[in-house]
């Protein structure tokens, strides 16, 4: 989800898997719309293996099934109950979060302070005088010049 500069990304983990985020939130929307992984990875631009590697981890991360394959190729597949269940659940969590980075005052803080793009590598943001990069003041000693002619100075 971006709100301007602001991208949120809800996802639930199984031990060290991503059991389910947004991508394989879409991935279920265009299963059910489809009728089968293969198109619904052609839908979504990616690979029959990549989309089959998804539906698989989500299938191994959650209690029962989330995706119900028919046997042998062209058998189809269809969201489970289950399956339905969690992804109405997951966009109801994504526009909850949506309502809360909208109400606060602190993405609107951070957006005031966020440039439109990044300073090309190499250039140094602007600080005010006598500030370093970190916004502290330098300290700096007295000069002290002694004893130095004055052609030299």
């Amino acid at each position: 989800m971006r709100h301007g500069p602001l991208k949120l990304k809800a996802q639930l983990l199984c031990g060290d898997s991503i059991a389910f985020g947004p991508g394989k939130a879409d991935l279920l929307d265009a299963i059910d719309a489809h009728g089968s992984i293969s198109a619904a990875g052609r839908a979504l631009g990616m690979s029959y293996r990549r989309t089959w590697l998804l539906v698989d981890e989500m299938n191994r991360c959650w209690h029962d099934r989330l995706v119900a394959t028919g046997r042998g190729g062209g058998g189809g597949a269809r969201l489970t109950d289950d399956g339905r269940e969690v992804l109405a659940a997951y966009r109801a969590l994504e526009a909850a979060i949506d309502v809360a980075v909208e109400s606060t005052a602190a993405f609107e803080r951070l957006g005031q302070r966020l440039r439109d793009a990044p300073l090309p590598p190499g250039t140094e943001p602007a600080s005010p005088r006598g500030a370093t990069p970190s916004g502290r003041r330098r300290k700096t000693a007295p000069s002290r010049v002694t004893n130095v002619p004055d052609d030299e100075r």
